[in-house]
């Protein structure tokens, strides 16, 4: 085990993590449910509806009826058990009086685009982990290295607030931050003091505020490796720290076994990546009941049309242009085929995706009742590295494919 306190802090790393996001966006368009257990996850009838005297009446969880999943919940439902992932089925017996809304992609990324924004005013070094989390750089931040007698850490604690205001006054929404020396300490750390935390450690308090938790905690530590671990009697990072590294490698090889050794002592060396080249986009849904290509025919040319818009409407929006265009499905026995294709030019047009989406798809089998359908874009290339002769042209009305023509 390596004692935390002989390990140096040379620089801040700060992760936020916006609070119950997609729940805490909702609260804003429905502020009665604050203080409510409401749960994220239904569909497009779930939507609450106005009354003539204005009020809005909202689903019950107990009302629900099908396979959907959590996609979040609010604090006060999570006091109950209800998670994201958990089947809605599961969470009605758990907090039937929870409110059930239907989740809103677009908007959460509205909001997603605001806090980032933001956060750039203030520290403009991030990296952009997901919808709702982003690692900061603080290093070089004005003030950031201030420390005074009584705290040492007043630089970095000050920028951090300006942060959670600035965010609070960009979008009304709260967010907890964890800084450290490293990564994975402070997205650690952030969870530390939810909702509206923020944490500050340094290698010293390794012992007290980390090595306590149980090791599936560690982001990299999936539930099969925590199971192992569990097996050999690994529960927390601590005991998971004390176990001699060689034996690690052993038992589960020779990279994540020295890692493993390295994350349980706090150790992480891995830069704040400020910009990374996607290789890919996507959209995907899953149905509430299952759907037949032929007898839900219109049903399934709409979802499958909306689907292409919002992935051109990506495209547009971060500035790439794709030349293979590819389809997912997962049908009722949860076989999942996929089927790519590509083209000469390159498009970020939405009836063009369409089009070859729709050729796609006719390379697909479409005998079973499916469950899940996505559409992706690959090899990608900005659009300021893309001579203007490779864009391809948008499609014409006549050109659109139905869903099985």
């Amino acid at each position: 085990m390596t004692d935390p306190k002989t390990q140096a802090s040379s620089r801040w790393i700060a992760h936020l993590d916006m609070d119950a996001f997609y729940a805490s966006v909702e609260l804003l368009r429905y502020p009665e449910l604050r203080g409510q257990p409401v749960v994220v996850g239904g569909r497009r009838a779930h939507q609450p509806e106005t009354r003539t005297d204005g009020r809005r009446t909202f689903t019950a969880l107990r009302d629900y009826a099908g396979r959907g999943v959590i996609t979040t919940a609010t604090y006060e439902a999570r006091e109950f058990g209800a998670h994201s992932g958990m089947g809605l089925m599961k969470a009605a017996a758990l907090v039937p009086d929870a409110v059930l809304l239907p989740a809103d992609f677009d908007e959460y990324r509205k909001y997603s685009r605001l806090f980032k924004a933001a956060v750039r005013e203030i520290a403009p070094r991030i990296e952009d982990r997901g919808i709702d989390e982003i690692f900061i750089d603080l290093n070089g931040v004005p003030g950031a290295q201030t420390t005074t007698e009584t705290d040492p850490h007043a630089g970095v604690r000050e920028v951090a607030l300006k942060i959670k205001s600035l965010v609070r006054e960009r979008t009304g929404l709260t967010c907890s931050i964890g800084i450290s020396p490293n990564k994975l300490l402070s997205k650690l750390c952030s969870e530390l003091d939810k909702p509206d935390g923020l944490t500050i450690i340094t290698a010293a308090d390794i012992p007290t505020r980390i090595w306590p938790l149980p090791v599936g905690k560690i982001n990299g530590i999936g539930p099969k490796a925590s199971a192992k671990l569990q097996s050999f009697g690994v529960n927390t990072i601590e005991e998971l720290a004390s176990v001699d590294e060689n034996w690690l490698q052993d038992k589960f090889g020779p990279n994540y076994g020295a890692w493993l050794h390295r994350v349980a002592n706090g150790r992480d060396d891995r830069a704040v990546v400020t910009f990374r080249e996607p290789k890919s986009l996507s959209r995907e849904t899953t149905f509430e009941s299952d759907l037949h290509a032929r007898q839900n025919r219109d049903e399934l040319g709409r979802i499958f049309t909306r689907l292409c818009e919002q992935l051109a409407a990506d495209l547009q929006r971060k500035g790439y242009a794709a030349r293979t265009i590819g389809i997912k499905l997962r049908f009722d026995d949860f076989k999942i085929v996929t089927r790519v294709q590509s083209f000469e030019a390159y498009t970020q047009d939405a009836k063009t995706i369409r089009r070859w989406a729709g050729q796609c798809l006719k390379k697909a089998p479409l005998d079973r009742r499916l469950r899940l359908l996505g559409v992706r874009a690959e090899n990608l290339r900005h659009n300021d590295d893309l001579p203007e002769s490779r864009h391809d042209q948008p499609a014409s009305e006549r050109d659109q494919l139905s869903l099985l023509s």
